[in-house]
């Protein structure tokens, strides 16, 4: 769970309708396409590639192990964490010029949300299974010193949940609450978040799973009371329904591969169309991307698994906009396009580029 890969190749091939971008909140050319792709040092990566117009650039200096991030904080700023045993998040202005970093009071740090309406950033941990959370200055977005809150737990999975593992964090819509997906423990832990105070309270279990299903990432239906957690130690998806105490009730399991499916799998990422018809998780092990179209009531149905010509899909952008999903395939080093058909299916289009330790896309 740390660290960054090598450095994007010149010679990678071209891919109409992409782009990365010189850096946040900076002016775009009319019809510029512009993206940034955050490596892991420890696989090749030199830091964080913008890529405009299908075509990688030099990466941005001293912004290495760049394993997530987001965009659109106080005056523009993008937040990206580094993921080290130290961990940090920094805060960067256009131009990616910086405006200042804060520890993050934890570990490998592997996920950040943020509330823009309050100034609010939170963080999950992974290795010391802990949230930090920050006040940001309302004009500079820059951040303070965190408040960081540890979880407690552990699973039946010796080697991976001997303790807490935050991997998710996300506030609620109706913003009452922040909610962290923690593998280690099993659980996701509920905390009331009060947005004109800008505060957090103690976290509370608000869902137990199954014991060593090891939930990593959740997202919720944009327009019903539905959320859906993928989870990485065993190939399965579970549809839940938020309650009004801020605690998640089981709906309905599910596999995540077809039967046939055999071998070790872990999943990564999870994501859901706008219009909440169609359900993506990226499969790492089995190297592919299950889709799964959800009904008026929000319950999934598996009815594709298409291969990702790559190798460890950790993170994948969905372009609706564009009608393409870009995936990123940590271990080969690749960015891969697909072709976003009739109701949500996917369908390769050979596009690709090289980026070596490629494990986080964004559009900017």
């Amino acid at each position: 769970m740390t660290s960054t890969r090598r450095d994007v190749m010149a010679g990678a091939m071209a891919m109409t309708g992409w782009g990365l971008a010189t850096g946040p909140a900076s002016a775009q050319a009319a019809g510029q396409d512009r993206l940034i792709a955050g490596t892991y040092a420890r696989e090749g990566g030199r830091g964080l590639y913008p890529i405009v117009d299908g075509r990688p650039g030099a990466p941005a200096t001293g912004i290495e192990d760049a394993s997530y991030g987001v965009g659109g904080g106080p005056g523009g700023t993008f937040y990206l964490l580094r993921e080290r045993t130290q961990g940090q998040v920094g805060a960067y202005g256009p131009g990616w010029h910086g405006r200042g970093h804060a520890s993050t009071g934890g570990a490998d740090p592997c996920h950040v949300a943020l509330d823009r309406a309050s100034a609010c950033l939170a963080v999950a941990n992974y290795s010391s299974g802990s949230v930090a959370f920050y006040r940001l200055d309302r004009r500079t977005g820059t951040l303070g010193a965190p408040q960081v809150f540890q979880h407690r737990g552990s699973g039946p999975v010796s080697e991976r949940q001997a303790g807490p593992h935050a991997h998710w964090v996300g506030f609620s819509p109706d913003r009452r609450w922040l909610h962290a997906v923690d593998l280690g423990a099993d659980a996701i832990f509920a905390y009331r978040f009060d947005p004109a105070a800008r505060t957090l309270a103690e976290p509370v279990i608000g869902w137990q799973a199954p014991a060593g299903v090891g939930p990593r990432h959740m997202v919720r239906h944009p327009t019903l009371r539905r959320a859906y957690v993928a989870c990485e130690l065993q190939p399965r998806l579970f549809e839940l329904e938020p309650q009004a105490d801020g605690r998640f009730r089981t709906v309905g399991e599910h596999r995540l591969l077809p039967p046939e499916v055999k071998g070790a799998s872990y999943a990564a990422h999870i994501a859901i169309d706008r219009a909440g018809r169609t359900l993506y998780v990226s499969n790492r092990g089995a190297n592919s991307i299950s889709v799964f179209a959800l009904d008026t009531k929000g319950a999934p149905s598996l009815v594709q698994s298409l291969p990702t010509d790559g190798d460890w899909p950790r993170f994948f952008l969905l372009r609706e906009e564009r009608g393409e999903m870009l995936v990123a395939n940590e271990r080969s080093g690749t960015v891969n396009a697909f072709r976003i058909g009739q109701a949500g299916r996917l369908s390769a289009t050979g596009r690709s580029l090289t980026i070596p330790g490629v494990v986080f896309l964004a559009g900017i």
